[in-house]
């Protein structure tokens, strides 16, 4: 995919950037066929963000769509949400209770342990299968360790907009790693993260409230998280192992905002609201064996089990005695993967031509209640599998000229098998000049939810579908890129970039008939739309020791042509312009690192579906300013930082149009953030 952004670090004594995402074995970013974009840990150490959700809400094109209800934080690129963005960790695609890879909640992800993160955008079916049309992300976590060990504890403390309390409101941060190296063969790893965020009041009167004037609770849900990580690393000649063990757990705590009144005969009359916790849990192996045999073919291979569930705790709670009444815990939501990936590569004696057989093998069990009519749940309980095999070669036809061809099919248990391909090409020029030219396809396979799902309530149906078909893509990407060396240590970086990516058979929510009984609307997953993205990118860079500036900006139209068989809209492209910026300075004396971001999120609109026909929805236009100031004290032995984010003071952003979609209203304002906040950050290193 064309979109750059603007916070690629460009390294002034590591030019030659190893990566690994979409490559046979890891290479230079230079010599990588496909655009691979990479965020450091010093990045994320910048920004001192204290969570995933922190570093990607500073990259071009990707807004970030968090939830009221439940208390998730999902991403959306060029429009389309998470389900078609691929987020793995070490090549493993990341599980959540509603898929395996997709819609992962930002907010469950731990920074502490993260190497880097490499972002390939565009239709990656290839070598990561299905629903990576818009790209993939892949977390390279921690696996060395320069001394013998080392010790890293942390503390972050921030407000919410302008509320804080060291116990009861704000953003509290703690967290813990061990990390040994044995004679260079052994690594072991250690760490603890808890992340308790108090919630957002804003407008709202909090959990006591007794008054039915819909301000009891608040506007962003309590939630607490605890994430605990072990890594064991074996190296030898021609071999290494990787395990990796997670264990996260998650608890959202919701406030109805509907205040009754009820009876009782113990204490008469009382006021209560119906509340709920939402319990996650997740539960993540993965063991990587790698090396060579033959002395020359290499091999990989990752065999990994997750899970993660959802439990739903239902009461009432008595505003008057502060107790709870018929508390109800029950499993909402699960899915348990057993997942396995692997390739074979090498196998001639030449740097000109390289071949790589892979295969790819998931088996998921996912698990939902659904809502029937009267307010009656059922469970559903699935299993879906597919083994996928793929292809591909690298063939450097000169020492500036390469092209990556490849093929993957997939055997579905559940769909009709599917198909991917893709080819890469790359050419220096002089004077620094970087072509790269790529085409590549993929698919979206239909998730539990669009499946199976059921909503039927008081005149309202909303239904999965089984007859669903996967979506396939194709993307098509040119891009240009210069970079300059000059004295000092200075590196000056142009690059523009263009693509395209038309996407068949979306799959949306829509009105498919009115009940010949009741005369009521139902609507239902079906496949009917075609959806195109257009992106113009440009991207503007200048390093050196000191100074670290950067300017990025794009022009994104998107096309959606849908006919719900009722009624249809056009295919017209509907534009959106963003661009970020950053600069970051360091100073000699003091010893200070100053860091400022920016962002602009351009107006967007979109279609939606009124009464009578599609209507066009705008989502209005919104800044973003972060500022960060850090220091190394006691012998670099303490890291120092402090800022704020969000400084101009963004909450919530208005959408048109809003007042009738699918038959009723809908708020016509969107929850972006909580306002300024200001943060402290004090980290102690011990190190041997």
């Amino acid at each position: 995919m064309g979109q750059i952004d603007s916070r690629d670090s460009l390294r002034v004594k590591k030019i030659d950037e190893v990566v690994i995402t979409g490559q046979f074995t890891p290479q230079s970013l230079k010599k990588s066929v496909f655009n691979v974009r990479v965020i450091t840990s010093k990045d994320i150490q910048n920004l001192s963000a204290n969570n995933f959700t922190d570093v990607l809400n500073q990259y071009l094109n990707i807004s970030l769509q968090p939830s009221g209800s439940s208390g998730r934080s999902t991403v959306s690129l060029f429009g389309l949400d998470g389900q078609y963005f691929k987020i793995l960790v070490d090549n493993v695609p990341l599980i959540n209770e509603n898929g395996l890879g997709n819609n992962i909640d930002l907010s469950q992800i731990n920074l502490n342990d993260i190497e880097r993160i490499e972002i390939v955008e565009g239709s990656m079916g290839v070598t990561h299968g299905a629903n990576t049309v818009t790209g993939v992300l892949n977390i390279i976590t921690k696996k060395k360790l320069s001394g013998k060990f080392a010790l890293r504890m942390g503390i972050q403390e921030e407000t919410i907009g302008k509320e804080f309390q060291i116990f009861d409101k704000g953003r509290h941060i703690q967290n813990f790693k061990f990390s040994y190296n044995y004679k260079g063969k052994w690594y072991f790893d250690l760490g603890i993260n808890r992340n308790d965020f108090k919630g957002f009041y804003d407008t709202k009167q909090g959990k006591f409230y007794r008054e039915n004037d819909g301000t009891r609770g608040l506007r962003w849900l309590p939630k607490e998280q605890l994430n605990g990580t072990t890594t064991v690393v074996y190296h030898a000649n021609n071999f290494d192992l990787n395990y990796k063990l997670e264990m996260f757990n998650e608890l959202v705590r919701f406030y109805n905002s509907t205040v009754q009144s009820g009876y009782n005969d113990d204490f008469g009359y009382y006021r209560y609201a119906n509340d709920k916790r939402y319990f996650v849990n997740r539960i993540f192996h993965n063991l990587n064996l790698s090396g060579r045999f033959f002395s020359k073919i290499n091999y990989t291979g990752s065999f990994s089990y997750q899970k993660q569930e959802r439990k739903l705790e239902n009461f009432k709670f008595n505003l008057y005695d502060k107790n709870e009444l018929n508390n109800d815990l029950f499993k909402d939501q699960s899915m348990e993967v057993y997942y396995s990936t692997g390739s074979l590569s090498n196998f001639f004696n030449t740097d000109k031509a390289d071949l790589l057989l892979g295969y790819e093998i998931v088996s998921n069990k996912g698990f939902s209640l659904i809502q029937k009519e009267n307010n009656v749940l059922e469970p559903i309980e699935k299993r879906i599998n597919n083994y996928d095999f793929y292809v591909s070669s690298e063939l450097s036809i000169t020492d500036k000229f390469s092209l990556k061809p490849g093929l993957r099919f997939s055997i579905q248990s559940l769909f009709q098998d599917q198909y991917a391909s893709s080819l890469a090409l790359r050419h220096l020029f002089n004077k620094g000049v970087e072509m790269r030219l790529s085409y590549g396809t993929s698919y979206r396979t239909p998730n539990f939810t669009e499946l199976y799902s059921k909503q039927i309530f008081d005149g309202h149906f909303f239904s999965g579908n089984e007859k669903l078909i996967p979506e396939t893509s194709t993307s098509y990407e040119a891009s240009l890129k210069r970079v300059q060396e000059f004295k000092k240590n200075t590196i000056f970086s142009n690059q523009l970039s263009t693509s395209f990516i038309d996407l068949k058979d979306k799959i949306d929510m829509v009105l498919s008939r009115f009940n010949p009984d009741t005369g009521n609307p139902e609507y239902q997953y079906i496949n009917i739309s075609k959806y195109s993205i257009l992106n113009i990118a440009a991207l503007t860079q200048l390093k050196n020791q000191k100074v670290s500036a950067s300017f990025g900006a794009s022009l994104v139209g998107i096309s959606q042509k849908i006919d719900n068989q009722v009624f249809s809209s056009n295919k017209d492209y509907l534009y959106s312009f963003n661009c970020n910026a950053s600069l970051s300075y360091s100073f000699s004396k003091p010893e200070l690192n100053v860091s400022l971001y920016y962002k602009y999120n351009g107006r967007v609109q979109q279609l939606i579906e009124g009464a009578t026909k599609y209507e066009v929805s705008t989502v209005d236009s919104s800044n973003w300013l972060d500022f960060t100031l850090q220091k190394k004290i006691f012998k670099d032995k303490v890291e120092t930082s402090m800022g704020a984010r969000n400084i101009l003071n963004i909450t919530n952003i208005n959408q048109s149009g809003m007042e009738q979609s699918r038959g009723h209203a809908r708020n016509s304002q969107l929850m972006l953030a909580y306002g300024r906040s200001f943060f402290v950050k004090i980290v102690y290193n011990l190190n041997f």
